[in-house]
């Protein structure tokens, strides 16, 4: 019997929770799962609730925090005298590097194992399926336990963080780019050429590859004066349309940077 507590049992929590307990049972690797949330949430299928943190970690094999990064500390402090010294302690959270070296720092205080765990993907529609980077030196343990019940694992180093720093780095463009095309198509709506735009811009990247990649980036270096100037004007256009150029005026005050300082080097994969 394997024995997983865990905190948070909101949509990431509960889905691959939910997730584990069938994936066990189907695997035969019989996991017993022990949740605790204080919030009045509906208790997922196949989670044993508890009524506080410590009835929850008491016997745990591992523990799978599911929280903000805002409550990250919270969630490991909040039963960290009687978590056993022989489980390992996994942060799903979405932190800082920084942030999770702190949570294994102590963990290792407190005399047991921890695991930042990196969520590649999004968890709804994906569950015990989504990918995930895997740090700390409790990665190894960890690895096998999910890689068993079929979850897409990987692990990165015996470094606590550096899954985290990874995914993070990635979300300044998936993000950043979702941020950037709201913000275009808050003008194309005002504009009336909200279709036109996105054809255009769905057109654009479905031809897009490495070389593409390569160019956006080196491409900025050459043309960086034309490119300021043409980014000035886009965030004015947005001004005229009623739409807050936050996004814009960032990339007017990146091209300004470029023009000083230039590009980092680009992988060539």
């Amino acid at each position: 019997m394997i024995n997983i507590a865990i905190f948070g049992l909101g949509e990431a929590g509960g889905l691959i929770g939910s997730d584990l307990v069938r994936a066990g049972s189907a695997n035969g690797n019989d996991l017993q799962l022990f949740g605790y949330d204080p919030a009045e949430l509906a208790t997922p299928e196949g989670i044993v609730r508890m009524a506080t943190p410590a009835e929850a970690v008491a016997n745990a094999d591992y523990v799978f925090s599911f929280t903000g990064s805002v409550d990250a500390t919270t969630a490991l402090n909040q039963a960290i005298n009687v978590i056993p010294s022989s489980a390992i302690y996994a942060d799903f959270a979405s932190a800082s590097a920084g942030l999770k070296r702190t949570l294994h720092s102590s963990a290792s205080a407190a005399g047991f194992k921890f695991c930042d765990v990196a969520l590649m993907a999004m968890v709804p529609g994906n569950g015990l399926k989504t990918p995930a980077l895997l740090s700390g030196n409790g990665a190894a343990q960890l690895c096998q336990l999910l890689g068993n019940v079929g979850m897409p694992v990987e692990i990165v180093s015996e470094n606590a963080g550096d899954a985290a720093e990874r995914k993070l780095l990635r979300s300044v463009v998936i993000k950043g780019l979702a941020a950037l095309l709201i913000e275009a198509l808050e003008g194309a709506n005002k504009a009336g050429c909200d279709e036109w735009l996105w054809q255009n811009l769905v057109d654009q990247f479905a031809v897009m590859d490495q070389s593409m990649l390569q160019r956006l980036v080196k491409g900025t270096s050459l043309h960086a004066e034309r490119r300021y100037h043409e980014m000035v004007a886009s965030a004015q256009q947005l001004t005229e349309l009623g739409v807050e150029p936050l996004m814009t005026e960032s990339t007017v005050a990146n091209l300004d940077k470029v023009k000083r300082t230039g590009v980092p080097s680009v992988p060539s994969i």
